[in-house]
């Protein structure tokens, strides 16, 4: 495994992290407070001004904030009508548009270039190649080890302290007994293991007629495919499989029902004296996008993604409503993302982004995503930020908001989230984040800080839309490929030694990066 980082970081030597400091600290503002957590730019006054904020909400309420992400899958930046998108689009957003206008909208929100990562970071705080979830767990894939047996994931701290803990639809972080939501730390878990086209592909004669219209070749599927069914898990407790999908007209409506099962919920933890984390994971619009049978031709395209779209769009919402309905609106931190960019080898069947690539990869399209947070008489209304926000961070800032601390976290390994509750909550909050760092797998690829981005590897298609299926991972050769994301937000012209001055600035911050698994070697899974 040693070998395998190693390798990875041919490009960036290893060297020692004082040096590294040194010569990245006139430009590099942040401070490391802990040698195993990612250093943060300092704003004493802000944080004490949020945390100040937050006291005075706990003694109005009584309680610690309820806590929900909204996760869509693999929604592009472009999509949202407030990033661009929507009804200019043939697909309108109305409720995400309205949420943005009535919260903070970021345009540097970062996830991890594939769902399974974005999805083990979010709940770890930590970089998938650190847990060893460095890509989607497949049909037909054996693992050597289960990545969560030694994670403290987030349901599990708030779960500690106090709070009712539940994840609605899809998981997609190991179906196998101890990987489950219900077996690493989530009270509840109601939804489907696996993304949509691993469930469907098995009864869609339509786009896998060599497989399903084949027996021998259904025999050996049957074999290895993925759990099919609608799971209902508790911790401790059963595990059930309530329905299985049995069609592509179970497929489109899968997302309603899990809609309306997170409304009951709401209604029902409303009622509870203790604080709630629901994190709801959307099936769509992940390819293979079905139409669901009661609202064919939902969007103004008519095209299945599009209709996807604004379902979800729907479904948020009636969340949203529900949670007001509740009289919960104004004690809930709510957050709007995608877990990764658009999947461009599904077109038609694939979102929109204004930026270079596209899911699979650490160009802008693949990992910049829409990043909407909401709280009612918290954040102001029509703040946006360009700041940069990794959600990795949304780990950190629910700790933050349960009154957890990093000393609740061991010592023997390193954490990669940023607490941004006093960006957020406060009205002219300044980001705590200064750099973001791509992964592909096991290949450090790329980092950003301010407005500055420096490639040392990068996908190449061979092919329009093809950045996964017909793409290769290049080295750059002979300097990095650094841009100004200001004025080339596509990354179609590197500045190197042109038109910037902190080309060794930059690479140094990778070497900082690089220099923190010497200490604290990544997990290896088998994957």
């Amino acid at each position: 495994m040693k070998k395998t980082i190693i390798t990875a970081f041919l490009f960036i030597a290893f060297i020692g992290i004082n040096m590294q400091r040194t010569n990245a600290q006139k430009f590099d503002r942040s401070v490391r407070t802990a040698e195993n957590f990612e250093p943060s730019i300092p704003h004493p006054e802000q944080d004490k001004a949020a945390a100040e904020k937050l006291a005075d909400l706990e003694k109005k309420t009584g309680k610690k904030p309820n806590i929900v992400w909204i996760i869509v899958d693999d929604m592009g930046y472009g999509d949202p009508g407030c990033y661009g998108g929507g009804a200019a689009i043939g697909a309108a957003t109305p409720n995400m548009d309205k949420i943005a206008a009535e919260g903070l909208k970021l345009t540097s929100c970062y996830s991890q270039q594939t769902c399974t990562p974005t999805r083990a970071a979010v709940l770890t705080g930590r970089l998938p190649i650190r847990s060893g979830l460095t890509r989607p767990i497949l049909s037909g894939d054996k693992i050597t080890a289960n990545p969560w047996e030694d994670e403290i994931s987030l349901p599990t701290l708030l779960s500690n302290a106090g709070y009712n803990t539940i994840l609605t639809g899809k998981w997609h972080v190991g179906e196998l007994e101890g990987m489950r939501p219900q077996d690493i730390g989530f009270d509840e878990f109601y939804g489907y293991y696996s993304a949509p086209k691993e469930i469907s592909q098995g009864v869609d004669w339509h786009r896998y007629p060599d497989l399903t219209m084949n027996p021998d070749y259904m025999k050996t599927f049957n074999e290895i495919k993925t759990n099919t069914h609608l799971i209902h898990g508790f911790k401790g407790g059963k595990t059930e499989e309530v329905s299985e999908v049995k069609s592509l007209e179970d497929m489109g409506r899968a997302d309603q029902v899990l809609a309306d099962f997170t409304v009951a919920k709401i209604a029902e933890f409303a009622k509870s004296d203790k604080p709630f984390f629901l994190e709801h994971a959307f099936l769509k619009v992940h390819a293979d996008n079905q139409d669901n049978p009661d609202y064919r031709g939902l969007s103004k395209a008519k095209y299945q993604y599009k209709n996807a779209v604004v379902e979800v769009d729907m479904h948020i919402g009636n969340i949203v409503k529900a949670l007001e309905e509740a009289g919960v609106l104004e004690n809930t931190f709510i957050f709007i993302t995608s877990d990764n960019g658009p999947q461009m080898d599904a077109w038609p069947d694939g979102g929109y982004t204004p930026f270079r690539g596209a899911k699979g990869t650490t160009w802008e399209g693949g990992v910049r995503i829409p990043g909407i947070a909401y709280w009612k008489g918290m954040i102001t209304p029509g703040r946006q930020s360009d700041d940069v926000f990794d959600l990795m961070d949304l780990f950190g800032t629910s700790l933050r908001l349960a009154g957890v601390s990093n000393d609740k976290l061991p010592t023997d390994r390193y954490y990669d989230f940023i607490d941004q509750s006093s960006f957020l909550f406060n009205e002219d909050g300044k980001g705590n984040r200064e750099s973001v760092y791509f992964w592909w797998g096991k290949e450090l690829m790329a980092v950003r800080i301010r407005e500055y981005k420096q490639h040392i590897k990068v996908v190449i298609p061979s092919a329009p839309h093809m950045w996964i299926d017909y793409a290769t991972i290049q080295n750059v050769g002979i300097a990095p490929w650094t841009f100004n994301l200001y004025i080339d937000p596509k990354e179609e012209m590197p500045v190197g030694h042109r038109r910037t001055a902190w080309l060794a600035t930059l690479g140094a911050q990778l070497k900082v990066h690089a220099a923190t698994f010497k200490k604290y070697p990544p997990k290896n899974i088998g994957l």
